[in-house]
């Protein structure tokens, strides 16, 4: 019997949990589902409690941890991507693999050495985005060039937005993960890429007013900003020499000229507590954010200042959040960030019967044969539910996948990795196609 333990029940750990107790008899496995909240972990496990069981576990809690990680073969982190240094070090320390779908970050890179030494495995960057789209990509990669073909451009763009039918208002957006990373997103350092040569840097205050458009195939057209630092790809990929690598997010049209509003007033920052009380309304809460805008309302201060067409799309946006209305904002000394967070949770909430959608585009082009080619890739992926989601799918059932292989013995690298490999990514990309997560590609000859 080989046990594993996933810590976190959050919103994408849904289609992990079902995976994993749907391959337990087959595969000989035992899991447990930590959570601070064992409520929500039981309820992710729900009728599987024959090869499943649910844990109260405070994951700040070392020595907590470190105990029930010892106690397992293989350990899933799905927790906050702070945490996983902490998580890592405790598997390094128990001798145990692990996987986590988030980046890799300096602290976890810093401790390949060791991870090597010890022969485990620290399989990272392996959702959706990052993830799917380092496989996918890859695979075409290797294609094109085992083919003779010279990359001259690359592009990837993903976006977790909500299916058309549940489409429901202005913005195109209801939360089918993390809000707190959808708030932040872009913080923490100028975007840096690479077009035609030239290096470009596009610093958080310009991000979402620098946004461009990407046209996917039967869907339309989206926003697209740029993650924050697609250069590093280029080694990982093997194109560093590429004249274009972009790595960027998707929105629907319009929200990126939106949201620059927040972020132009600050409405974004995190890092300071407003001094507002929870009686405050939300015109109150702009307003703390205008400069002097005389006896006018906060409604023409907001366009005064910032420039924004009075009875445009933008202004219809901020409308319909009820920031001009008489609502209180019901918290106090939150972060101008955490407060906005509050009320997008109420806005943009996916309902019962709501539907995400994920979205995800890679155009290629190189050289072959004395001509230039193009290359489209779509992924479009429809969720079933509010639970059931697109998301929780792209990003759970890809490391379900992978812990497959791992315990299995068909990994046979070793430290701190990336699914780029044959070995790992062919395997889950072939799987996934069994569950509807399948590219579309279109082909260009110029």
């Amino acid at each position: 019997m080989r046990k594993i333990l996933v810590l976190g029940a959050g919103r994408s750990s849904s289609s992990l949990i079902r995976y994993l107790i749907g391959n337990a008899s087959a595969q000989d496995w035992r899991i447990a589902v930590a959570d601070l909240d064992v409520a929500q972990a039981a309820s992710a496990i729900g009728d599987g409690s024959a090869v499943a069981e649910a844990v109260a576990l405070d994951a700040g809690d070392p020595r907590s941890r470190r105990a029930l990680i010892g106690a397992h073969d293989l350990v899933i982190s799905m927790l906050p991507a702070t945490m996983h240094p902490d998580v890592v070090r405790d598997c390094l320390s128990e001798r145990r693999h692990a996987i986590t779908p988030s980046y890799v970050s300096d602290a976890l890179r810093a401790m390949d050495p060791a991870i090597r030494e010890a022969g485990l495995i620290m399989l990272n960057e392996l959702g959706l985005d990052p993830g799917i789209d380092h496989m996918s990509a890859m695979r075409i990669l290797d294609r094109v060039r085992g083919d003779g073909g010279e990359m001259i451009a690359f592009e990837s763009h993903t976006g977790g937005l909500v299916a058309p039918e549940s489409d429901t208002n202005a913005w195109g957006y209801k939360f089918s993960w993390n809000p707190r990373n959808v708030v932040l997103a872009g913080q923490g350092g100028a975007a840096k890429y690479i077009r035609d040569g030239r290096v470009k840097y596009v610093p958080y205050h310009r991000l979402f007013s620098s946004a461009g458009r990407v046209e996917v195939p039967g869907y339309g057209a989206f926003d697209a900003y740029a993650n924050r630092d697609s250069l590093k790809y280029r080694e990982v990929y093997g194109l560093e020499g590429i004249p274009t690598l972009l790595r960027g997010t998707l929105r629907r049209r319009g929200f990126c000229a939106a949201w620059d509003v927040f972020v132009r007033l600050g409405c974004t920052d995190d890092g300071y507590p407003m001094e507002l009380p929870a009686t405050a309304t939300w015109p109150e809460y702009l307003a703390a954010f205008l400069s002097e805008h005389g006896p006018g309302s906060v409604r023409e201060g907001l366009v005064q200042q910032l420039g924004i067409e009075p009875d445009g799309p933008i202004m219809m946006k901020l409308e319909e959040l009820g920031l001009f209305g008489k609502d209180a904002i019901g918290v106090a000394g939150l972060s101008p960030a955490a407060t906005l967070q509050h009320l997008l949770e109420q806005r943009w909430k996916l309902m019962p019967g709501d539907r995400d959608m994920v979205v995800m585009w890679h155009h290629f082009r190189y050289r072959m044969n004395g001509r230039e080619h193009g290359l489209q890739a779509s992924l479009v992926v429809e969720g079933q539910d509010a639970v059931d989601t697109a998301m929780a799918r792209t990003v759970g059932l890809p490391v379900a996948m992978a812990a497959k292989l791992v315990l299995n013995g068909a990994i046979s690298d070793r430290g701190v990795l990336l699914p780029l490999s044959p070995a790992i990514r062919d395997p889950i990309l072939d799987e996934l196609e069994g569950y509807g997560i399948v590219f579309q590609e279109i082909g260009e000859t110029r």
